[in-house]
């Protein structure tokens, strides 16, 4: 296939750099060192022990938050491929774009928000994210952080929204007001699509509902379901599905790198600069693909995030969430060393979140067991 849109690559030869200058590497790029230290940080790891959606109560065959990751980013590479962008960059943004998850998912995050907000500030993952590559990992003796490029960094704060100028001081160096390069874009709707066909596969084989009730819903759907059915008929239940599901991501991706090549036809840009300098961002569907994802996320909503069964996960983990967080604010020497410290000199809810922020569910409960009972 020729690609589409080479002429809107990030040359990765135009990077910004890194905040504290390294030697290039003999074989691999910059972008491609940058994934590769996002693959060894140790906050990536974590991602095995986080909530997707479904708890690990209810099956081991779930998606986690890592697993969800690799599949943003397979989804990501081939759009990348396809419209001749960089896939090095678009990887390691892909694999990057979860990494300051705290634990139960968005549950998770919403509760430390509403703990912080308290205190006049707030908590989000791509802010998070940010503060883990810069500070948090301590991996080298030359730097603190993970030293990413500067593409990268941007990326992590910017993939899913542009940032205004003033809004963020300190995002200020991250050029507020301009669009992130076109890889960077593609992360957000490459997300999209991994958590909503995730999330169909997952709640479809937790019983939620069948492949009737799916089509009933979404017209596009019964459609794909329609055409197996003839090529496979007589088929169970879970064949049906999953060979309706893999044309559904089909549909969706093939939507998103068509979306993207007429959207930079019709504004006319003719490199990575004017990318950033148009006045929107380029990473859209095409019509009928955008149509297709708001009605399954309107499905999903409706017969998986809004049941019972995640409804009482969620107040469950968010209530123990609060107790932990007030637990050490009013308990500091309870946190381990270097965090006690640094609540003896930093606000401690800053601190009490970044700590919380950075478990994984398992370590969670374990810690509110130990500390809480």
């Amino acid at each position: 296939m020729t690609p589409l849109l080479s002429r809107l690559r990030f040359p990765v030869g135009s990077s910004r750099g890194r905040r504290y200058p390294e030697l290039s590497h003999p074989y691999r790029n910059e972008f491609q060192r940058d994934r590769d230290r996002i693959v060894h940080a140790r906050a990536f790891r974590r991602l095995e022990d986080k909530t997707q959606v479904f708890p690990d109560t209810l099956s081991d065959h779930f998606r986690n938050r890592l697993t969800h990751t690799i599949e943003v980013a397979q989804l990501a590479r081939t759009a990348a491929r396809a419209l001749g962008l960089d896939e090095d960059l678009t990887e390691a943004l892909a694999l990057a774009h979860d990494i300051g998850h705290p634990p139960f998912a968005h549950a998770g995050e919403e509760e430390l928000n509403r703990q912080m907000s308290r205190f006049g500030e707030r908590f989000d993952h791509n802010l998070h994210s940010l503060r883990i590559v810069e500070s948090f990992e301590q991996p080298y003796a030359c730097f603190p952080g993970l030293n990413l490029t500067f593409e990268v960094r941007e990326g992590i704060v910017k993939h899913s929204r542009d940032i205004a100028p003033g809004e963020s001081p300190e995002l200020d160096e991250y050029l507020p007001g301009q669009r992130p390069p076109l890889e960077a874009q593609l992360i957000d709707l490459a997300d999209e699509i991994a958590y909503n066909t995730a999330d169909l596969d997952d709640a479809f084989s937790a019983g939620f509902y069948s492949v009737e009730d799916i089509g009933a819903a979404i017209p596009d759907y019964a459609e794909l379901a329609e055409f197996v059915d003839t090529q496979i008929p007589g088929a169970a239940p879970q064949v049906r599905f999953r060979e309706t599901l893999r044309r559904l991501i089909d549909a969706l991706v093939t939507g998103l790198i068509e979306g993207v090549a007429a959207a930079a036809g019709e504004a006319g840009v003719r490199d990575h600069n004017e990318v950033r300098l148009h006045s929107s961002r380029l990473a859209c569907y095409t019509p009928g693909a955008g149509r297709l994802s708001r009605a399954l996320k309107s499905f999903l909503y409706k017969r998986v995030y809004a049941s019972e069964v995640l409804t009482a996960e969620r107040r469950k983990s968010t209530r123990m969430m609060a107790e932990l967080f007030e637990f050490f604010l009013q308990h500091p020497g309870k946190l381990p060393p270097p965090y006690a410290e640094r609540a003896a000199s930093q606000p401690p809810h800053r601190v009490v979140c970044d700590y919380i922020a950075g478990m994984t569910d398992g370590f969670f409960r374990r810690t509110y067991r130990q500390m809480i009972g």
